[in-house]
């Protein structure tokens, strides 16, 4: 067997564990019972352990040394690159760190779910703190092996050959024009009526929507399915896929909305390479990618107007209300489209929303860097949330840095993906405008053709190009934040 071959096998079996990882996260997430926390906790970290070992095992180094001699085609060269730099990520790490972070996050997100409630800061903080400590420790490891500063080591685990010097240049770019425009738009729709559809939208037919809805944007269901969890999510494996929403019975909108958002992080598992399933070369290239697909499906299609007519359509069916005037198109696209300073992220509106990533960016660069202590992010959450959205989150824990579950697990270098996501997806929309008509196949409820294009050029690729290549590939010139602006600006103004 060529030492090629070896990591292949080597690397399959480690995608098997990670599957069955993969479904306890989800069951832990959605359905187990709480009293179950903390045997599947000590269950996931045992399981953890035993990935890493096999992601470190002493002869992998010798194996990647001849298989670099042996004779490769382009695809199994990029897989054996893939494959090292994954291993490379890995093997700086003591077991034991491994095992500590994955019990410290377990313990603190299953008690920040009733922490988060009870606006209990004094509570988390004492679980937070052994998680932000394991994170440090970990970026301070990664950082002496690569050279970059702790949090670029850490942001290079979502985004690979992405640094902080040129996210600042991003989103420094951003925060010079997106103010302004937010300010604008709030004025421009001052004077809109938009009519908040009323009375109780039962959760079973709330689900019943988003299952037409996925049907629509072609979800496999035999290879994934919808349940319900206290923070939306895709997880599982390209060959199945759980998705999650939440449902609040007086308001259907926001949760219909999240079902698109997880249906293009879903569409991007399951059209990932087949052949190359289980390696890593056959995952999503990053996670700003993986972003930029469920903000296509959820703002570039979602949000679009001849989307938006079929699901008021829809929904005026499901729910039975023909003549009610809050489910017309129009007013439906003014609720998808209506710009309102707030503080929950994941209910924030288009163009608000880089705000919130922005301001979670800067605070765990500078935690994670050493600038910080996990102490002063409450009052530095409040003096961002101010100076960006004019908000204060003074002793609002619940709405303010303990409304998302990242944290809680140590995902540092996680946020900025969002909106890097969202700029790849006008970027991915404005190159797919020129050979295919994406109105029409929005209007006719075939998307085929939106779908195939991004079959083409983006989830097929899996992890075979970097991520300038494959946005290259794709749309002809790499990130360029102007598609992102441009957008904005046709839409809001």
């Amino acid at each position: 067997m060529s030492y090629y071959n070896k990591l292949l096998k080597n690397y399959q079996q480690i995608s098997r564990f990670e599957h069955l990882g993969a479904i306890c996260h989800w069951d832990a997430a959605s359905i187990m019972p709480s009293g179950g926390s903390e045997a599947r906790s000590e269950a996931l970290a045992e399981l953890s352990v035993h990935v890493h070992n096999l992601s470190c095992k002493p002869e992998l180094a010798d194996w990647f040394d001849k298989a670099q001699t042996e004779e490769l085609s382009i695809e199994e060269k990029a897989s054996l690159y893939e494959m090292r730099r994954v291993w490379k990520q890995n093997t700086v790490l003591p077991e034991s760190l491994v095992e500590a972070k994955s019990l410290a996050g377990s313990k603190c997100e299953h008690a920040w779910r009733s922490q988060r409630r009870d606006n209990d800061w004094k509570g988390f903080e004492k679980n937070w703190a052994e998680v932000v400590n394991l994170s440090i420790e970990e970026a301070q490891i990664r950082a002496e092996e690569t050279g970059k500063t702790p949090y670029d080591s850490m942001l290079e685990l979502y985004e690979p050959g992405v640094s902080t010097q040129s996210l600042e240049l991003v989103f420094g770019n951003v925060k010079n024009w997106l103010p302004s425009l937010i300010d604008e738009v709030i004025e421009k729709q001052s004077k809109d009526e938009i009519i908040k559809p009323q009375g109780k939208f039962s959760a079973s037919m709330q689900k019943s929507l988003g299952l037409d809805i996925m049907n629509l944007l072609k979800f496999d269901f035999n290879h994934g399915r919808l349940d319900e969890s206290v923070h939306p999510f895709c997880g599982g494996v390209p060959t199945d896929v759980r998705l999650t929403t939440r449902y609040d019975e007086s308001d259907f909108i926001q949760s219909l909305m999240g079902t698109v958002h997880e249906t293009g992080h879903a569409r991007y598992e399951q059209g990932l390479p087949k052949h190359l399933a289980g390696l890593p070369v056959g995952q999503a290239r990053s996670m700003g990618i993986h972003e930029s697909q469920s903000l296509f499906f959820e703002m570039q299609i979602g949000r679009s107007m001849p989307f938006i007519q079929i699901l008021s359509k829809k929904a005026r069916s499901k729910f039975k209300r023909e003549d009610d005037i809050s489910f017309s198109s129009e007013n439906f696209y003014k609720l998808y489209t209506s710009v309102e300073k707030g503080f929950i992220r994941v209910d924030a509106d288009e163009l608000t929303y880089p705000a919130h990533v922005i301001l979670r960016y800067e605070i765990e660069r500078d935690l994670i860097n050493g600038k910080i202590k996990h102490t002063d992010v409450p009052e530095l959450w409040n003096q961002k949330m101010q100076d960006y959205l004019g908000l204060s989150t003074s002793d609002n824990y619940t709405n303010g840095c303990m409304q998302d579950i990242h944290w809680t697990d140590g995902s540092f270098g996680y946020f900025p993906s969002y909106t890097l996501g969202a700029m790849y997806a006008s970027q991915f929309m404005a190159a797919m405008k020129k050979t295919v008509d994406v109105n029409a196949a929005i209007s006719s409820k075939d998307l085929s053709p939106i779908f195939t294009w991004l079959a083409n050029n983006i989830w097929s690729k899996g992890s075979l190009l970097n991520t300038n290549e494959l946005v290259k590939e794709a749309t002809g010139e790499t990130l360029n934040p102007e598609y992102f602006k441009s957008h904005l600006k046709n839409r809001y103004l």
